[in-house]
């Protein structure tokens, strides 16, 4: 164990608002309400929160046990855990590769987000029906530089943030962000109740129809929730590594979780009494949110304001992500090589536009950024949510329950034995589905 003086969020609610943010982002926005609206609406809802709170929770807890008893960045931490000699530190190495390529194609979203919030401002949806809107989207991603503008302004705002520290920066902003993200949900939340038709939205996601859970719906949860909560891609490591020894991290693990599910549960209240108002599927992915939602909002009484806080939602949601991304990279150049927090940043922020600039430019029409029919972006989602965070996650989880011991039993057994099995089946079960 490291006794190294090392940063520490400074109180239990800056380290469930930081990491809930870092759990945070579209995918909570629009990819909960995707699998939920392909998997049954509020039979998925109920076997996510089951395996979220008994799964999901726990490996968050591994993670964090990891990085506070090492007190160090995912390489650190292995290499502090059990030898520098052993392969063990690879598995620190993978955490940190997967935060990087994770932050270089989510910015080309994040950019997208920031441009839509300039749109939303100037009006550019108003009085537009879905084919009008669509082609804005086919303008936006074929322009030559301005969604390439969108996504370095983006990283470098997430540069900024983590320049600042984990006090000063990730925590303060943390603690405003997050509170924001809460109100404009809770806002539009009111606004899509109000919608005629939204009775019938809400009663397909919370009345539950257990006829419709198959192991599909059980194996999308599974996956659902290894995703939402940024497991296996060293943020939670690295996180747990500035957690004070007084927290308690099964409490902090538990209130990220209930965070993370009260967002993405907004989220599906926002959404299907929307989209059963206006007759739309709720699965359609990234095109919900950049195509049907804005022309939705054009069709409500004040549509201006609520598309302009909707993509304010997605700008502040999608923040909060790329800063915890953003830190498993400095943190890492910071202790590994020892250089300073803001040259770290730059360099992680730099590093991380070579690659996102090419998956921003691969969404070109004709362009040559492609390996057969995938562009650069859809590459590196698969790698990494295909194997990158199973395959990190499993062996986390198996470092933790046979190198390590000290846990309350039950967490202890559900690490050992369950957790293993369950993200086997997440990432066999992808693998065969493919």
């Amino acid at each position: 164990m490291s006794d190294k003086k090392r940063e520490t969020f400074g109180s239990k609610l800056g380290l469930i608002m930081a990491t809930a943010g870092s759990a945070l982002g579209l995918g909570n926005i629009y990819r909960f309400p995707c699998e939920a609206g392909a998997n049954g609406g509020a039979a998925f809802l109920i076997v996510y929160l089951v395996i979220a709170l008994l799964i999901g929770t726990p490996l968050m807890v591994a993670e964090f046990v990891i990085g506070r008893r090492s007190k160090s960045n995912p390489v650190g931490a292995f290499r502090c855990l059990a030898s520098a000699k052993s392969a063990w530190p690879l598995l620190g190495y993978l955490g940190v590769l997967c935060a990087f390529l994770i932050l270089a194609f989510y910015t080309t979203v994040a950019g997208w987000t920031l441009g839509y919030l300039g749109k939303a401002a100037a009006g550019h949806f108003s009085g537009q029906d879905l084919p009008a809107i669509q082609r804005q989207f086919a303008d936006f991603t074929n322009h030559p530089w301005l969604p390439v503008v969108c996504q370095l302004a983006f990283l470098a705002l997430t540069a900024v943030v983590v320049m600042r520290g984990v006090k000063d920066g990730i925590e303060r902003w943390s603690k405003i962000l997050m509170p924001l993200l809460l109100v404009i949900m809770v806002v539009l939340c009111v606004k899509s109740l109000t919608l005629s038709g939204a009775g019938e939205g809400l009663a397909f996601f919370f009345k539950p129809d257990f006829s419709k859970i198959t192991g599909r719906v059980l194996i999308s949860a599974l996956g659902q929730s290894f995703f939402s909560l940024s497991i296996g891609m060293g943020a939670l490591i690295t996180y747990g590594s500035y957690i004070s020894r007084k927290d308690n991290m099964v409490s902090s693990a538990v209130g990220v979780t209930l965070a993370d599910t009260l967002v993405a549960v907004l989220a599906g209240v926002i959404i299907f009494p929307a989209a059963f108002s206006f007759g739309i599927q709720p699965e359609a992915g990234a095109s919900l949110a950049f195509t049907t939602l804005p022309m939705v909002f054009q069709q409500m009484t004040g549509g201006y304001f609520f598309c302009l806080m909707f993509f304010l939602l997605l700008v502040i949601a999608t923040l909060t992500s790329t800063i915890s991304l953003l830190e498993v990279i400095v943190a890492t150049l910071t202790e590994e090589l020892h250089l300073s927090r803001a040259k770290s940043a730059l360099v992680g922020a730099a590093g991380t536009a070579v690659i996102g600039v090419l998956a921003t430019l691969s969404f070109r029409t004709g362009s040559p950024l492609h390996l057969g029919s995938s562009t650069v972006f859809d590459l590196l989602d698969h790698a990494t949510a295909l194997y990158m965070m199973p395959i990190g996650g499993l062996l986390i989880v198996l470092f933790l329950g046979w190198k390590m011991n000290g846990l309350r039993k039950a967490i202890y057994l559900i690490i050992r034995y369950l957790a293993p099995v369950a993200i086997a089946v997440i990432f066999v079960s992808q693998l065969l589905m493919r």
